[in-house]
């Protein structure tokens, strides 16, 4: 089934993550919605059965995400999370389990066994996992309002190349 939304509309929230992805249609003025037969939360269940930390998903080649991956695995002295790169297999279906497209490398995703987690709201979660101070530091800023969190995500996300670099490969 195929539904065709007008660009317009712009941030599209579906309820249903695990069976829903996005793909933009070769017309720039509309973006076609496909669901697929596969259940991904199914399909991805094996990552979470013997092991319950939540996985980190990062941009493999982006300088700042591979140093915010070393700044969180230095500062999780219990390994409190696992890391996966988004362009790797497992990384794409956990996309996918996400709600995501599996190409979709703008944002950093926490994925739990029930929950994903993306851009400024993953970040919080990630330093709540991390050792002291940055517990308490992520509790006040969840008082932030969300829109203006991740307004400053989207700024770094979207310019993280130009203002750090990639790399040609995944440093892990």
């Amino acid at each position: 089934m195929a539904i065709l939304i007008p660009a317009s509309f712009g941030r599209l929230t579906i309820t249903s993550r695990a069976q829903v992805r996005v793909r933009v249609s070769a017309s720039a003025n509309q973006r076609t919605i496909r669901r697929d037969s596969v259940d991904w939360v199914k399909e991805t269940s094996s990552f979470f059965e013997e092991d319950k930390r939540p996985i980190m998903l990062f941009d493999g080649v982006c300088n700042l995400c591979n140093g915010g991956v070393k700044f969180v695995r230095d500062h999780d002295r219990n390994r409190s999370i696992r890391f996966e790169a988004l362009q790797s297999e497992a990384g794409k279906k956990l996309l996918m389990r996400s709600g995501r497209a599996p190409d979709d490398i703008s944002s950093v995703v926490l994925v739990e066994n029930d929950r994903s987690y993306i851009k400024s709201e993953a970040v919080l979660k990630i330093m709540k996992y991390i050792d002291l101070p940055f517990p308490q530091l992520a509790f006040f800023l969840q008082f932030a309002p969300l829109f203006v969190r991740d307004f400053f995500y989207e700024n770094v996300a979207n310019n993280r190349y130009a203002m750090f670099g990639r790399s040609d490969s995944c440093e892990l």
